[in-house]
């Protein structure tokens, strides 16, 4: 079975270093139940579908396909009712690879830093650049952000 364990927190400032080597990443999203989503994500000429569990917590059962580019395509123009986009930069930091994600459209503000480990127990070493960690928090779902966009939350702030 494919497992995703994930840490996610918000940047606290620009040091992380936006540069010219991010990559533009379309989400759709077909379906997101209270079991789990399907989405279809294309980027860099890929196309990937996605099935993730919700359960909550840090791991979570995922699995994940690479579909012809022009399905892919196809797929976000007709079939999905909720597309995020946002371009995705990987910085290392002390052995890990994170994963910043600069939002656009309606989640245009938002920034955000995942790492994925090996087991919930891994020791990880905080960039400087990252703030608030967000893992529990639901709202930073990108499937949640698609249905909820950033725009759209009263009173938000970095640490919200």
């Amino acid at each position: 079975m494919g497992v995703e364990i994930e840490r996610k927190f918000l940047i606290d400032d620009d040091s992380w270093g936006p540069a010219d080597d991010g990559q533009l990443q379309q989400q759709g999203y077909l379906s997101i139940t209270d079991r789990g989503t399907v989405r279809v994500r294309v980027e860099a000429g890929t196309a990937m579908l996605n099935l993730k569990s919700s359960q909550t917590g840090l791991t979570r059962a995922e699995f994940e396909y690479e579909i012809p580019l022009a399905d892919g395509n196809r797929i976000l123009e007709t079939l999905c009712g909720w597309v995020v986009e946002k371009t995705r930069y990987k910085r290392e930091f002390e052995g890990l690879t994170w994963d910043v994600d600069v939002f656009h459209g309606e989640n245009d503000g938002l920034i955000t830093a995942e790492v994925e480990l090996e087991t919930e127990g891994d020791a990880v070493t905080l960039p400087p650049w990252v703030g608030l960690e967000v893992s529990h928090d639901e709202r930073y779902r990108v499937s949640t952000l698609s249905q909820f966009p950033y725009c759209e939350w009263s009173g938000r702030s970095k640490s919200s």
